[in-house]
């Protein structure tokens, strides 16, 4: 079971990105791009992820993942709760999403020094 301790460090390692408050959700970005917020209540995660892989992700686990607010769906947005994740599966989520608003230099870059993907916090 993920828990938002289990993301939080990746808010700062990741090059470029930084955490912020708005209207008392943590949010982190890169530059003013957000690619993950969690709720008030910090038991859900939503992130950057490829609209045109959003049905696949959420119909091969629903229990997982969901469809952003109606609100959200025309960007590359999807949810998730938190507890249905492990803590190594949300970290990757969280890096994926990093790599979305990243120049791919600075993506090949920390692959290049992370092979095995991000590490425990």
């Amino acid at each position: 079971m993920a828990t938002i301790d289990d993301v939080l460090p990746l808010g700062t390692e990741l090059e470029r990105s930084y955490p912020v408050s708005v209207h008392g959700r943590l949010k982190f970005r890169v530059k003013q791009i957000v690619y993950v917020a969690f709720s008030l209540d910090e038991f859900e995660m939503e992130f950057a992820f490829p609209k045109e892989e959003r049905e696949a992700l959420i119909g091969g686990e629903p229990h997982k993942f969901q469809l952003p607010a109606p609100s959200d769906l025309r960007f590359h947005w999807i949810r998730s709760d938190l507890s249905a994740l492990d803590p190594t599966e949300a970290r990757e989520l969280v890096v994926d999403a990093w790599r979305m608003v990243v120049p791919q230099k600075v993506a090949r870059a920390y692959d290049l020094t992370h092979p095995d993907g991000p590490g425990p916090p």
